[in-house]
């Protein structure tokens, strides 16, 4: 849907490169990083909030079981989200569980943080910061895991 020039992503389901991402931001759309809090530490769009779908554990990934919780004590089902991660991988898959559970307004980053990559390890599609989006490596007040999860409390 176009609104005076800009795109406005009301369908779910919907997947964005990360400028198309950026101009949601600057419409008052929110970011969810859904990396781990490691990986989101390291580096993350400028206010992006941090709810890891999967936590890194003694060397591998797993499971957040409170994903979904964290998720519903910070954020309204109507308010519009962006979907980040690493590559678009997780990051689909939170997008697919929120519209799941009533989420009406939520895009996925497609190449999220470091670019989505062929077979190869060539990118396919510029992440973030390949866009040459502004990058912070220090949370913003109120937008870290250990905060946002005790709302959840």
């Amino acid at each position: 849907v176009r609104q005076g020039g800009r795109a406005t992503y009301r369908n779910m389901g919907k997947r964005v490169t990360p400028p198309e991402a950026a101009e949601l931001l600057k419409q008052g759309w929110r970011y969810i990083d859904v990396r781990s809090v490691q990986e989101f530490d390291a580096g993350h769009p400028l206010g992006a909030l941090n709810v890891p779908l999967l936590h890194m554990q003694e060397g591998r990934m797993v499971g957040n079981a409170d994903f979904q919780k964290v998720i519903e004590a910070n954020f309204a089902k109507e308010e519009p989200l962006v979907v980040g991660c690493k590559m678009g991988g997780r990051s689909l898959q939170a997008a697919t569980l929120m519209e799941a559970v009533g989420f009406t307004q939520v895009v996925d980053v497609r190449g999220g943080f470091a670019g989505e990559r062929d077979p190869y390890g060539r990118v396919s599609v510029p992440g973030w910061v390949d866009s040459g989006l502004a990058v912070a490596t220090a949370p913003a007040l109120g937008s870290s895991y250990e905060e946002l999860v005790v709302k959840a409390r």
